[in-house]
């Protein structure tokens, strides 16, 4: 009895032997032929598998390259200023209930300011976003003061929602 692999060898020297006795059966110009389509063949393959992707990733570079600076720049700074916030001193509550309410008068009626303990809530209805954000930089640098929750929607007149803030030693 033979083992499947001697089996499989002995029809893999048949097959190459068939395709042997076949190529020396071809003309001269068949196998040049042969010849050339393969290699043109093989060329196609390398150049699918192996050369075009390496070029697309090479010219990607460094775009990919600059983008990645620039975020890495953009969280430096914002790792820097959070550096910065924490080392200001703490800003008495009143203190800090007054930069709020003071602040919180530029939004105008749009905006209602309720402070309880070390928390401050501002509900508004239709808040324009640049006012929104000039607010928020405000309270965040003269009352020491950081959005913990917000739930904001977006219409055509701005924004509409609720932020709740931390105040005083919790908000820093």
């Amino acid at each position: 009895m033979s083992s499947p692999d001697t089996t499989r060898a002995a029809r893999l020297q048949s097959l190459v032997a068939q395709a042997r006795s076949h190529w020396l059966g071809l003309g001269e110009r068949e196998r040049l032929t042969v010849l050339i389509g393969g290699t043109a063949l093989a060329l196609l393959l390398l150049w699918t598998v192996a050369v075009q992707p390496a070029l697309r990733t090479l010219s990607r570079a460094p775009q990919q390259l600059a983008q990645l600076d620039a975020q890495l720049q953009q969280m430096q700074s914002l790792a820097q200023e959070a550096a910065e916030l924490r080392a200001l001193p703490v800003v008495p509550a009143a203190q800090a209930q007054q930069a709020l309410q003071a602040a919180s008068t530029h939004l105008g009626s749009a905006a209602r300011l309720v402070v309880t303990g070390d928390r401050a809530v501002l509900t508004l209805s239709g808040v324009p976003p640049e006012a929104l954000q000039a607010w928020l930089l405000e309270v965040r640098g003269a009352a020491r003061a950081r959005p913990v929750e917000a739930k904001l929607q977006r219409g055509p007149n701005g924004f509409s929602g609720n932020i709740v803030l931390a105040v005083g030693a919790a908000g820093s």
